[in-house]
């Protein structure tokens, strides 16, 4: 039998490259009431930092610096559809990572999952796609989360013309979280942008967020120390244990990089996570006691505002059975993350 297109046998799997119809307005969503948050348009792409403070860092980081993990738009409409025409001029082939995870959008509605636009394989540089609203035609709040690991040029969301757009309410807290941290930070492997664990997070307690996670590339560079400690944050999450060259380059940074957050935030709550994996080799128990030590020195330092997750308390969920090569987490393992983080945020009271 010759090989077939799956489309052709399953509709289902059709990614809708063109809406096939002509009532959809399209309109930027750089441009009110659409509120983005998490990355922000700066010459010719979203970006989740300056592009000068990136070059600073080190030339990895400037080029994954406009991955547009972390990004979202929010708005309010009652239209029975909502489509997306995107420009997304990278894309990556993983074998071990979804493509709707690394290019594709999620939509979301009222915080409940609806679907996800979903890339084709062999888009050029950018697609169109369109989901239907089912249920009853109604105002709802909607939220669009952008790719985990592509570049965003552009975004144009399409709405019926007789839909009504409002801005959508603001998030509880003035301040967005901040997570730095390794690819699993970043959000690989998730299967979808919604789905990596600051996502569920941030839904729970109606909290914004910005993605600081740099696949294979969070070192704790002085010029990242630096930016990091220069941003206005309710609450930061300290996960870059992965990247470290060695024990003695994690020694050597994580808490001179604690230290130089808390000189310019000396209230903010500080969650420092060790690698989120169950079973640990000789090396990650050496890592992991870096980390537990920048915690316990902040406390015999009367710190009353930093918290240390283990790793092994991240995969209480999913043991070892939350990764796709026994280091990125699974939708599985994200989610065991995100129970593990919550429960110790609602423990401890740490956002009020």
């Amino acid at each position: 039998m010759s090989e077939l297109d799956i489309t052709s046998i399953d509709p289902n799997f059709n990614a809708n490259e063109a809406f096939g119809r002509d009532d959809v307005i399209m309109r930027n969503c750089r441009e009110e009431p659409f509120t983005v948050h998490g990355v922000f348009w700066s010459e010719g792409n979203f970006r989740r930092m300056p592009k000068t403070v990136a070059e600073r860092v080190s030339q990895r980081v400037l080029y994954l610096h406009n991955h547009t993990a972390g990004g979202r738009v929010r708005f309010v409409t009652d239209s029975p559809f909502v489509a997306i025409s995107c420009a997304v001029p990278s894309k990556y082939h993983m074998a071990h990572f979804a493509f709707t995870g690394s290019a594709g959008f999620d939509l979301y509605a009222d915080n409940e999952y609806v679907k996800t636009f979903v890339p084709k394989l062999n888009y050029s540089d950018g697609y169109q796609s369109l989901i239907t609203v089912l249920g009853e035609r109604k105002k709802r709040t909607f939220m669009i989360d952008f790719p985990l690991y592509s570049q965003v040029s552009e975004l144009f969301i399409g709405l019926s013309p007789d839909a009504v757009l409002e801005k959508a309410p603001d998030y509880r807290y003035s301040l967005p979280a901040v997570f730095y941290g390794s690819s699993i930070t970043q959000g690989g492997c998730a299967s979808r942008p919604g789905t990596c664990y600051q996502a569920p997070l941030s839904r729970h307690f109606d909290l914004d967020y910005i993605n600081l996670g740099f696949s294979g590339n969070a070192k704790g560079e002085d010029a990242m120390i630096e930016y990091l400690a220069s941003l206005p944050t309710s609450l930061f999450f300290l996960d870059y244990d992965h990247n470290a060259p060695t024990v003695e380059h994690l020694d050597a940074t994580h808490e001179k990089l604690f230290l130089a957050f808390r000189k310019t935030h000396p209230e903010t709550p500080v969650i420092m996570m060790s690698r989120p994996k169950a079973i640990l080799t000789d090396e990650e128990v050496k890592r992991r006691a870096v980390v537990e030590t920048t915690y316990k020195n902040a406390l015999a330092k009367g710190d009353k505002n930093v918290y240390f997750l283990d790793g092994a308390a991240l995969t209480a969920l999913c043991g070892n059975e939350g990764t796709v090569d026994n280091c990125h987490p699974t939708d599985f393992g994200f989610a065991s993350m995100a129970k593990a983080l919550i429960e110790l945020i609602e423990r401890e009271n740490i956002i009020k």
